[in-house]
């Protein structure tokens, strides 16, 4: 009989602990629109004083006194300057993370806001400003109002929640232009998703050029792989009168840059996924009439999938090692991995939609194709299932072709929809907690 008694005090603890998860959202909802000035005077604060990916010292110093604030366990210097807090619930249940990205990029803000940047650095051995270009800073002070509103709540919670405050997500360069590592692949490589074990990841992205308040979402590959392409061309060199005496390296880049573009043309079947092979610089010779003996070019690739991947790898050495050796010269091709493609499981997708759905309305949640840029969040999905989506920040009555893009010196934001973000985050946990509670009473 006492065993009876319970197991029933603890199937109606289980009910109970859904319901009040449930009845959050008026809450969360009331605490984001009172926290909306906060948030933007976080966000105009990052942006006043940026900093470059493992130097965010400031930007980390503010976001882990507030966290201890909140009362969660604090972790820092993770990653070099990353901050990780921790929310225990009042019950056990799912570990969830979200994630935001602390870096700033070394762009010289032209703009001439009241919060304008005025920082300066020596980034490879050249002078320039360094500005929060992508809405980093937006990113974070979201999910500070996140921590600070799911804190409050913390009685209610049925699960743990791991705020990951990420550094360097641009990722760090050697004076070569070779990068070391991100902050995400470092920070898994720490153990960040472990002590306690996540179970699932979600992160946004500011969008400056996407409809204001708009939250866009993509099942399955939703930003694309990113390699580094480092291709060498050795000729011989010789008086520019005298061409036929020399192996001219820079015809033969030349050639060799004109025969990439036929592998997303011919050899890439794009009816399933776009692919792209840039050349970003070629760089060679010292004087007009010399023809010299090397020349070098660097270039990005941006694939959807591993065999796809594996394709381009595979016709970019062919191409350039053959048309190398067609001039007389030859060719070294260095094909560097970057991040992996950002895969947003498909089945929590469909779990979590509804929530978004929720938030904004049907009209306000959007299905897009997949980005071609790349996004460190990636590896943080190779461990754990996870989604990435993005919201809209272009002001009202703009179009997308009339306002700046991303990494650009006149990047800007309408911080009024940033309270979507907030919420967006909250109610995904406490749906997700309220999914793994009734799925737990649904097994008993």
């Amino acid at each position: 009989m006492k065993k009876q008694f319970l197991l029933l005090a603890s199937f109606i603890l289980q009910f109970s602990l859904a319901d009040a998860q449930t009845a959050l959202k008026p809450a969360i909802n009331q605490k984001s629109d009172a926290l909306k000035d906060q948030v933007i005077a976080w966000r105009r604060d990052f942006h006043e004083h940026p900093e470059l990916g493992n130097q965010e010292f400031r930007t980390a110093g503010i976001i882990a006194a507030h966290l201890k604030s909140l009362g969660l366990e604090v972790q820092e210097k993770v990653a070099i300057t990353g901050v990780v807090g921790i929310l225990r619930g009042a019950k056990p249940g799912p570990v969830i993370a979200l994630r935001a990205d602390m870096d700033a990029l070394p762009v010289t803000e032209r703009g001439n806001l009241p919060f304008k940047s005025k920082v300066e650095v020596v980034y490879n051995g050249q002078k320039t400003g360094v500005m929060h270009a992508c809405g980093h800073d937006s990113h974070v002070a979201m999910l500070m109002a996140v921590a600070q509103i799911l804190a409050s709540e913390k009685a209610n919670l049925a699960g743990t929640v791991k705020f990951i405050f990420q550094p360097s997500e641009e990722g760090v360069y050697n004076e070569k232009g070779e990068k070391i590592i991100s902050g995400a692949e470092l920070m898994v490589k720490e153990g960040v998703l472990e002590n306690p074990k996540v179970d699932a990841i979600f992160g946004l992205h500011i969008e400056a050029q996407s409809d204001l308040g708009l939250i866009e979402y993509k099942p399955e590959a939703t930003m694309a792989g990113v390699d580094q392409l480092d291709i060498k061309v050795n000729g011989k060199q010789a008086h520019g009168a005298y061409p036929w005496a020399g192996v001219d390296p820079i015809v033969i880049s030349s050639q060799i840059v004109l025969g990439l573009q036929t592998i997303v043309s011919r050899s890439v079947n794009i009816s399933e996924n776009p692919a792209i092979v840039t050349v970003g610089a070629i760089h060679s010779g010292i004087r007009q009439n010399i023809i010299p003996e090397s020349a070098h070019m660097i270039g990005t690739i941006r694939t959807f999938d591993p065999a796809q991947r594996e394709l381009v790898h595979r016709r970019i050495n062919e191409i350039a090692t053959n048309i190398a050796l067609s001039g007389g010269g030859k060719a070294d091709v260095t094909i560097g991995t970057g991040y992996p493609v950002t895969y947003n499981n498909p089945k929590l997708v469909e779990n979590m939609l509804p929530t978004l759905v929720g938030i904004n309305g049907k009209e306000g949640v959007s299905l897009i194709h997949a980005h071609m840029g790349a996004e460190d969040f990636s590896y943080f999905q190779e461990k754990v299932p996870g989604i990435f989506f993005f919201l809209g920040a272009r002001p009202a009555g703009k179009k997308a072709t009339e306002v700046a893009a991303h990494h650009t010196p006149d990047f800007y934001l309408d911080e009024s929809q940033f309270q979507v973000g907030v919420k967006a985050l909250s109610h995904l946990v406490v749906d997700y907690f309220d999914q793994a509670m009734n799925v737990k009473k649904l097994k008993k």
